[in-house]
């Protein structure tokens, strides 16, 4: 499906529009995703709930930002496409980067629909520490890039600097367009940690326990931040719990949200 918000043509997938509900259930995926990793969730939700889930701008099949956004861009567009179904009382899920979002929703912005209950899953926020490794390499990476940069070694290697980022940047960075890398820059140098005590939804964290990315420690941060919060593990799973251990993870949300299954 389709639909125009602020210019932006949105991708989204709306399953349970049929049953009745007064609450919408809205699915934020996470950096690099899409809507696509949300199929087996929809179907589960959409059994009690309206459900819906966007290909946040720069994802999927919607398109890019006209310039770089920050998380403060992309929650006042979440808040406009949420707006404009009409519900009243929403409950929120987001995966990595899209629980960023709600983080950033539910603590500095004011909206028109109630947020009832918050799921974060894996969820980012939390600006990790860099570790010593990870300090040496940035310091090598502005080594070379301002030597890269001068005008006479530039001259003479006019590729140097993109072979120079690719080698130092992450996946998810040499991946990106000019304007998405610019984006990602923006959004994970931010740190919501002191958002979290803000928050006044029931939250459920679930988190995998090998998460590499947002690891398990910035969960039992966010469980002792959070007031009305708490904190399910799933065990040998990664960033991508929701999928690494569905059948858990489904049993976890079926409870939550009081859905037979």
């Amino acid at each position: 499906m389709k639909k125009i918000i602020d210019n932006i043509e949105v991708n989204f997938d709306l399953r349970g529009e049929d049953n009745g509900g007064d609450t919408l259930v809205v699915l934020l995926h996470g950096w690099g995703s899409n809507i696509k990793l949300f199929d087996n969730l929809l179907n589960l939700v959409s059994v009690r709930f309206p459900v819906v889930a966007l290909d946040m701008p720069g994802f999927g099949d919607t398109s890019e930002p006209a310039e770089p956004w920050d998380v403060g861009n992309y929650t006042d567009f979440v808040i406009k496409f949420i707006d404009s179904f009409n519900f009243k009382k929403i409950i929120l899920l987001g995966h990595s980067f899209g629980g960023r979002v709600i983080i950033k929703m539910l603590t500095e912005r004011k909206t028109d629909f109630e947020v009832l209950k918050i799921i974060l899953v894996d969820s980012a926020g939390i600006k990790p520490k860099k570790t010593f490794k990870q300090k040496l390499r940035q310091r090598i990476f502005k080594i070379g890039k301002a030597i890269f940069t001068f005008k006479p070694v530039s001259n003479l290697f006019p590729d140097a600097i993109d072979n120079w980022r690719k080698k130092f940047g992450s996946a998810d960075y040499n991946n990106a367009s000019e304007i998405m890398k610019n984006t990602l820059v923006k959004t994970v140098n931010e740190d919501l940690t002191e958002n979290l005590s803000r928050i006044t939804q029931d939250t459920l964290l679930i988190w995998g326990d090998n998460d590499m990315a947002t690891p398990i420690s910035d969960g039992r941060l966010m469980e002792k931040l959070i007031k009305n919060s708490g904190l399910v593990t799933l065990q040998g799973a990664g960033h991508y719990s929701f999928l690494e251990q569905q059948f858990t993870f489904n049993r976890v949300i079926a409870s939550y949200l009081d859905i037979n299954i």
